[in-house]
């Protein structure tokens, strides 16, 4: 039986899988490697802070996530099938390793994200 992404650290775990398979991914990779040139340890903090506040209300996370999706499109715009690609990503890995009421509530969330980002950034 799955567990629920009920708790901050099954929300690290799933981060961690998540990115793992992101990271590897040619569509993605690049926006995160050689456009944003993150700091795998920190945005897994920052990710897994912003996950606690969109599943649990959590209020650790204090920034805006549209403002620095925007910088990133600035240098690489995001296409409709990026959007896609990370949503399919996100609800593989979810399904892969998750269930319950936590886990649907994420996808749901997912879903709302892609829907903002491509209002936002596709216009």
């Amino acid at each position: 039986m799955k567990s629920d992404l009920d708790n901050k650290e099954k929300i690290r775990i799933f981060v961690e899988l998540f990115y793992s398979a992101m990271l590897k991914d040619k569509q993605l990779a690049p926006f995160f490697l050689d456009v944003a040139v993150i700091d795998r340890e920190k945005h897994f903090e920052i990710v897994c802070a912003y996950w606690g506040k969109l599943l649990f209300g959590d209020q650790t996370y204090a920034r805006h996530t549209m403002n620095i999706h925007r910088a990133v499109n600035d240098k690489k715009a995001f296409k409709l099938e990026d959007f896609l690609r990370w949503l399919a990503l996100f609800t593989t890995t979810v399904d892969q390793n998750y269930e319950g009421a936590f886990a649907n509530k994420a996808k749901a969330i997912a879903i709302q994200i892609v829907t903002n980002m491509k209002k936002s950034l596709l216009g």
